[in-house]
């Protein structure tokens, strides 16, 4: 999701983002599950979800 107005951002101040780029995993109700994960984290972290 992008726009364009970084920290203007009503959903950057909402998810408390405070690097960009951000990264989140969000469940099916909407809840943030996950942040800013990359690499084996990520992927170890998306492993473990859909088990």
């Amino acid at each position: 999701m992008s726009d364009l107005k970084a920290s203007d951002s009503d959903v950057y101040k909402q998810y408390g983002i405070t690097t960009i780029p951000a990264s989140f995993l969000i469940d099916p109700d909407g809840k943030v599950i996950a942040k800013d994960l990359k690499g084996d984290a990520l992927k170890n972290k998306i492993h473990e979800i859909v088990k």
